[in-house]
């Protein structure tokens, strides 16, 4: 199920050979899915949704920060300019410096009378194309993309052959060290279900918790070199993604054993794991309602 489709009964497909994930809690960086914010916080006027896809290469991360160029930054100067005031942005996924998104959702509460297929190709004139918004729609009172959202799917991509390719850098990991594919499906698997991630984030504020629930984790080999991993979860913690990748292309380059990613898990410690992946081959593809 993908923003724009009706509600129905499951969270949405998932990567082949992977079971359910179990019930799990959830924490600070993308916080717990869940149901509409109650009567009284549901604001007054329609509420309209984006979904955007960016080239995240020369932003500062989505959140906005001063003196930095950032996604939010600039949509909300765009937002702004067509809706002639400011716009207090919702989002579902605060992506980090560098990486990209093909799925993110973005939601506001717009002015009485705001068209969005009208706003959609405003802000595309003034942003397109590192910045586009692929879709927009008035959303049901209460919709929030942080709040109301299921879950997140992640991919990043790994370019594993001798020569890089200069059209596809900026979306790739380039690795020439050879990897052995099989390593890596074996090491995906132990990330799905509920852990303790905290071997896999940075550390967030006092009293946060790094426990998340992962519903598919996968590698897929593509051809020519490029490889695929695929991870949805309810909800990510601060550079958990790369940090994942990070240690299981470790494996799949024999400097670890695939086997190690369930001990890396289960120690709690940050200097267990492996190295963090580049910010360039990530994408937040998706986000389910």
């Amino acid at each position: 199920m993908t923003l724009f489709d009706p509600p129905g009964p499951g969270a949405g497909g998932g990567a082949r050979r992977r079971p359910p994930g179990v019930p799990g809690g959830h924490g600070p960086r993308d916080p717990a899915p869940g149901d509409a914010p109650p009567a009284a916080d549901v604001p007054a006027g329609p509420v309209c949704r984006l979904l955007l896809a960016y080239d995240g290469t020369d932003f500062h991360g989505f959140a906005a920060q001063p003196g930095m160029r950032t996604v939010a930054g600039v949509l909300g100067d765009a937002l702004a300019r067509h809706l002639r005031g400011p716009a207090a942005l919702t989002v579902a996924g605060r992506t980090d410096a560098g990486v990209h998104a093909w799925g993110q959702v973005v939601s506001f509460v717009a002015p009485p009378g705001t068209e969005p297929e009208r706003l959609a190709r405003a802000v595309n004139s003034m942003l397109g194309p590192e910045v586009v918004v692929r879709a927009a729609a008035l959303a049901p009172p209460g919709f929030d993309a942080r709040r109301s959202a299921r879950w997140r799917r992640y991919r990043f991509t790994v370019l594993n052959r001798p020569v890089p390719d200069p059209f596809r850098a900026r979306f790739e990991w380039w690795v020439p060290d050879p990897i052995d594919v099989r390593a890596l499906y074996l090491a995906a698997d132990p990330f799905v279900g509920e852990h303790d991630f905290a071997a896999f984030c940075r550390k967030g504020p006092e009293g946060t918790t790094t426990t998340r629930r992962v519903l598919d984790s996968a590698w897929r080999d593509l051809g020519d070199g490029r490889l695929r991993y695929e991870v949805r979860a309810s909800a990510f913690c601060w550079q958990m993604v790369r940090s994942m990748v990070g240690t299981m292309v470790e494996a799949g380059r024999g400097r670890r054993r695939p086997g190690d990613v369930m001990a890396a898990l289960r120690s709690r410690d940050r200097s267990v794991a492996g190295p963090v992946a580049p910010p360039n081959g990530l994408c937040l593809w998706e986000v389910g309602y």
